[in-house]
């Protein structure tokens, strides 16, 4: 945001050094250097209402030369004719008669007038920089600059392309008529150019009008006046750094910007329009012009003509006054060269806000965390104190400027942010307690003991309820791969477990616990779940979909890593029963959980979906719940291990938009038949319905009817006997 540096920025920092001007001005010369010849409201009122003729230009010049003034410099253009010549006014009054019409244009211009008066004094004539976009008559005389190049460090190749580059650019120029502009000494540009906030407190001492570099009417005004030959720019890769005057008084180097503009350093504001010209620098023009004004208040001085009088429209805003004229930006601009008083706002200060801003930022993030915030806060306010003294500190003593408003709302705002970040943090922890705590029960148990603590002991009840086992194949061989990295395994599993528990508890589900890998929920307790055998299977769908999505984000990132890519896989039982629900556990610690049949078989019927070659085994009653529902094909009988009776097992093919596909329906009709035949130790017939099954709704269950006729084959060789029912014991969980 600094180096950018926005407008608001710009002016927080701007009115601030306003103020240190305006609480510690610049202390003037007993004897200033500079007068103001003042087009004040008592000289219009004498002379006449501005623009004044010509000739009256050329009395004030001839006043001033008598004065023994050093150099008059006009804030102020000519770029038209006098309309008040003679020859104008025969050319305005037809009705004139001819002799004296040709006696009037016989008689001399008052531009001639005025250039006649300018042959005896030194003068440089204002012209002014402007972005419109008409331009004036080409003029060879207006396009004269002093200004002789720019002097470049030793790393720029091209000092002057660097000047072209950084100083102050206006497309054209208004100059003076030709017939005045050529008897002047010099020319100099008075525009001053305004802040961001309409305040002048920089004035470009070089600029550059179109291609051709222009000096400013102050620095014009010192080497007229005191003879001096050029004017030189010095530059480096940071842009301009100083414009340098030479005279046989001396050089008067002048520290800019890197634009080539000068912090004017403002004296208090003088007094103007005053009866008895008792301000500093004001001097009426008529009181010089009738020679009421004591000679060694002139004589040597360098006199800038402008106006204070409001309706001329050249007051300007500035620290040290809202009002201030304009003629006066140049004479303070020149005092502070030939008194060599300068403000400066080096780089070296503003790197050393950026430090400021970068350290303090730093301890910022390093104590607040570790001595809290007031702490903190204390030394925080200790320490911009400390730094704003030191701008002070350094305006006063040294005249240098450095930004304190900037870093010092960045270093608070920065507090501000780190205060309320320590804060949400703690809220964050608190909330991570009650959180984990919350892990070792439901969610809605939580809620419900909340409202009722009496809800707090041991016990259950017996409900009607649906399990689901998730377990993750292969872990061992997955767990092996990180052998040198048990830390990126924890971050796989459960990179792999917050999405399958997401779909669990989006569909009414409870998570009753984690189990390393293998998951185990419920529906129906604690709250009724009327649909439960639906959402319980419905989860499984989608648990498979959320696996398959991180399957291919895994896959996308090893190829990107160069490393070998396993997939996860994912087997899911599920089982209908009844169940003791409820606070299980010792009166020192508890949880909510399940028991009963129902339970171990879902976690039977989940290690034997590897076995099958399907992801999803369930038991029967939960099947008889799903009828219409989901597709589903019936697996085998079993007898799982650990219990003596066969269970009837099924799996879902898919969504129940499955239903209506007319292959489904033909493959349940062969499915069951081959079933039959199975039972019925028919081998050749069931391998035979195998062989048109196999490919069927895309294969979904290849796998499966591989393993029948891995069965069959075995059956072949050792039957089972005559009376078999068609059970198949299982000798693994």
């Amino acid at each position: 945001m600094r180096i950018i540096d926005p407008d608001p920025v710009q002016v927080v920092r701007l009115r601030t050094f306003d103020y240190y001007n305006v609480l510690a001005p610049r202390v003037p010369p007993p004897q200033s250097p500079v007068v103001i010849v003042d087009l004040d409201e008592k000289s219009l009122a004498e002379i006449g209402q501005w623009p004044w003729p010509r000739t009256q230009i050329g009395r004030l010049l001839t006043a001033l030369r008598d004065y023994g003034i050093a150099v008059v410099g006009f804030d102020m253009v000519f770029p038209e004719l006098d309309r008040t010549s003679p020859a104008k006014l025969a050319e305005s009054r037809p009705d004139l008669p001819d002799a004296v019409r040709d006696e009037l244009s016989k008689t001399a211009t008052n531009e001639e007038v005025m250039a006649q008066a300018m042959q005896t004094v030194r003068v440089v004539l204002g012209q002014s920089a402007t972005r419109s976009t008409q331009v004036l008559a080409e003029s060879d005389i207006a396009e004269w600059s002093s200004f002789k190049g720019a002097i470049g460090s030793k790393e720029l190749q091209d000092p002057n392309a660097t000047l072209k580059e950084y100083a102050v650019r206006f497309p054209t120029l208004v100059y003076n008529r030709p017939e005045i502009e050529g008897y002047a000494q010099g020319l100099g540009v008075f525009s001053i150019g305004e802040e961001v906030d309409g305040v002048v407190r920089r004035v470009p001492l070089v600029m550059m009008i179109d291609e051709l570099v222009k000096p400013a009417l102050s620095v014009e005004m010192i080497r007229v006046g005191l003879q001096g030959n050029s004017i030189f720019a010095a530059l480096d890769l940071r842009g301009i750094n100083e414009v340098r005057l030479q005279t046989p008084r001396g050089n008067f180097p002048v520290p800019t910007d890197s634009k080539g503009r000068i912090w004017v350093y403002f004296a208090e504001s003088d007094k103007f329009n005053m009866p008895n010209n008792e301000g500093r620098m004001y001097i009426s023009a008529s009181d010089i012009m009738q020679g009421r004004v004591p000679p060694e208040r002139l004589a040597g001085k360098l006199a800038v003509i402008g106006t204070s009088a409001v309706g001329l429209l050249d007051i300007r805003a500035t620290p040290i006054n809202p009002r201030l004229p304009g003629v006066e930006v140049h004479a303070n601009v020149i005092e502070n060269i030939l008194t060599q008083q300068f403000i400066r706002y080096p780089e070296v200060m503003q790197l050393t806000e950026f430090i400021a801003m970068s350290v303090v930022g730093l301890l910022l993030i390093f104590f607040i965390p570790r001595v809290g915030p007031v702490v903190t806060l204390v030394g925080l306010v200790i320490g911009v104190g400390g730094f704003v003294g030191a701008s002070w500190y350094l305006f006063t003593t040294e005249r240098v400027l450095l930004d304190f408003t900037y870093p010092s709302a960045l270093v608070f705002s920065v507090y501000a942010v780190l205060a309320f970040a320590n804060y949400a943090r703690d809220a964050a922890e608190k909330r991570q307690v009650r959180g984990a705590f919350s892990q070792y029960l439901s969610p809605d148990l939580v809620e419900q003991l909340a409202e009722d603590p009496e809800k707090l002991k041991l016990g259950g009840e017996t409900k009607r309820m649906t399990l689901l086992f998730c377990d993750v194949r292969g872990f061992t061989t997955i767990s092996e791969q990180y052998k040198a990295d048990p830390q990126g395994l924890t971050v796989l599993i459960n990179r792999l477990l917050t999405p399958l528990t997401e779909e669990i508890l989006n569909r009414q589900g409870t998570i009753d616990k984690y189990m390393g890998d293998c998951i185990m929920a419920f529906w129906n307790a604690p709250l009724d779940v009327p649909n439960q055998e639906q959402m319980g299977v419905a989860s499984a769908l989608a648990m498979f979909e959320s696996l398959e999505a991180l399957n291919e984000e895994r896959k996308r990132e090893a190829l990107e890593e160069d490393k070998p890519f396993l997939p996860l896989n994912i087997g899911i039982g599920l089982n209908t029963g009844d169940c003791v629900v409820g606070n299980m556990g010792s009166k020192q610690r508890f949880d909510y959980s399940v028991l009963g049949d129902a339970v171990n078989l879902a976690a039977r019927l989940e290690g034997q979906s590897k076995s099958y070659g399907v992801g999803i085994v369930i038991g029967e009653e939960t099947a008889g719940a799903l009828n219409g529902v989901f597709p589903m094909a019936e697996l085998d009988l079993i007898a799982v291990k650990g219990k003596s009776e066969a269970v009837r097992i099924f799996t879902v093919l898919g969504k129940p938009d499955l239903l209506s596909d007319p292959d489904y329906a033909a493959l349940q009709s062969q499915h069951a038949a081959m079933l039959d035949a199975y039972r019925s130790q028919q081998w050749d017939e069931a391998n035979r319905i195998i062989q048109t099954c196999i490919g069927r709704l895309d294969g979904v269950l290849d796998g499966f009817y591989g393993i029948y006729q891995t069965r069959i084959e075995e059956y072949r060789d050792n039957p089972p006997p005559v009376d078999w029912d068609g059970v198949y014991v299982a000798t693994t969980k």
